[in-house]
């Protein structure tokens, strides 16, 4: 009965190609959404690792999470100098990371910070940053490029380049007086460390020396304070957030606490993995829309199927007649064309499969770059075997009406057909 099922379909190639290339593309698009959504909210979580609370001025904590963490938007307020180091004097504390930012490089964020950055950050499965060449910043004007700035602008280690005072493709004034140099390019992560030029603390300060007003002073515009100074500078007046890690986790809503009630200025101390579950609930409904969307082409592709098969019913009536005259029974002429739909679909989802995986391969390099999502091809994680096996099983049921349509017929015509 196979072997007719699959002479069966040779013999109505076209419509069987048809059929087939509606199943893959439905099943591309269904296994592409769950790839993506998996893919996306894993790179959410794995952005930040090891870090218990991050302080920021009180604002919303999807706000802080969003211009700490990845960059986007700007802080309602700064947290005073003296006010962070009170705050990492807790003997609660093991350690801090204060990140200052505002400056950018065409377009590109600057991130003011200390060593500790580059000792205590962890992303992912607690993986700590590695440099790709170079080293850490040691001097006042060095920076470290994330890998995306150093692939897309094509810069190397020892190469110059001048910051914008300001964040944002809006950003005019730049710090040409002050040119910062290379050395160091992290490995890539897939977090927005990978679009980020990091500088330590003391030069973020020494450029804005001058620039107290909001613009160059002349001060700043004379070149009295040059680049070649690698000069002592006082510590930043303020910073716009740090991370802190503690001693025991055991002691981490006592600390949120006390930072939340910090009589020195309002701040707010957030909790990285509940504001990404926040933001992630946010995303949740274009998620979800996505996910209707491909099923309802899935649909579509399986009622395309079941119609084919019930207009090619009334075309093989001759040939159901021939079958029943060779001894076919009408039970098997059911499972003749409920076995045809399995090899369409078993086909269809094959391919489907392997468009993805080839998707995946000339798409990967491109969400890597513009959207720092590390989306490679590979094996079919569970979710996506068991996407497959409801497509395969959604299929055969819609089967199930041509193939009692066949049964009918079989019994109606018996061994021959009308003219």
């Amino acid at each position: 009965m196979f072997e007719i099922a699959l002479r069966s379909l040779r013999s109505r190639r076209l419509t069987v190609v048809l059929t087939i290339a509606t199943i893959a593309l439905a099943t591309l698009m269904l296994l592409g959404v769950d790839r993506v959504r998996n893919e996306t909210r894993t790179s959410f979580a794995n952005t930040v690792s090891g870090t218990d609370l991050i302080v920021g001025a009180r604002t919303g904590s999807i706000q802080l999470l969003l211009y700490s963490v990845f960059r986007v938007g700007n802080a309602t307020n700064n947290i005073d100098w003296h006010s962070y180091e009170k705050l990492a004097k807790d003997p609660r504390v093991a350690w801090t990371i204060p990140v200052s930012l505002g400056d950018s490089h065409h377009g590109y964020p600057v991130l003011g910070t200390s060593h500790d950055y580059f000792r205590y950050l962890r992303y992912g499965d607690d993986q700590p940053l590695k440099m790709q060449s170079g080293h850490e910043f040691s001097h006042l004007h060095d920076v470290v490029l994330g890998a995306n700035i150093a692939r897309r602008l094509h810069y190397q280690l020892g190469q110059k380049l001048v910051l914008t005072h300001g964040s944002g493709d809006g950003a005019l004034t730049e710090h040409a007086d002050q040119p910062f140099t290379v050395t160091g390019i992290l490995a890539p992560t897939g977090t927005p460390v990978d679009d980020t030029l990091h500088i330590s603390l003391d030069g973020l300060t020494a450029i804005h020396q001058g620039w107290e007003s909001g613009s160059a002073s002349l001060l700043a515009t004379t070149g009295a304070l040059s680049a070649d100074q690698d000069r002592a500078v006082p510590p930043p007046d303020s910073i716009t957030a740090f991370y802190v890690g503690l001693k025991s986790r055991t002691g981490l809503f006592g600390v949120q606490r006390a930072i939340n009630q910090f009589r020195g200025e309002p701040l707010m101390a957030i909790l990285p993995g509940v504001a990404l579950s926040e933001l992630w609930q946010l995303l949740k409904v274009a998620e979800q829309a996505l996910q209707v969307l491909s099923w309802f082409v899935l649909l579509v592709g399986l009622l395309g199927m079941m119609t084919a098969l019930l207009v090619g019913l009334n075309e093989r009536r001759r040939e159901m007649a021939i079958l029943r005259s060779v001894g076919a029974r009408p039970w098997q002429l059911f499972a003749l064309v409920v076995g045809e739909t399995a090899c369409l679909l078993v086909g269809g989802i094959a391919i489907g499969g392997a468009l993805l995986q080839g998707a995946l391969a000339i798409a990967g390099p491109l969400l890597r770059d513009h959207m720092t999502l590390l989306i490679t091809p590979g094996w079919p994680t569970a979710s996506e075997w068991l996407l497959m096996g409801c497509t395969l099983l959604a299929g055969l049921v819609v089967s199930i009406v041509p193939a009692w349509r066949a049964y009918r017929l079989s019994l109606s015509d018996g061994l021959h057909v009308a003219a």
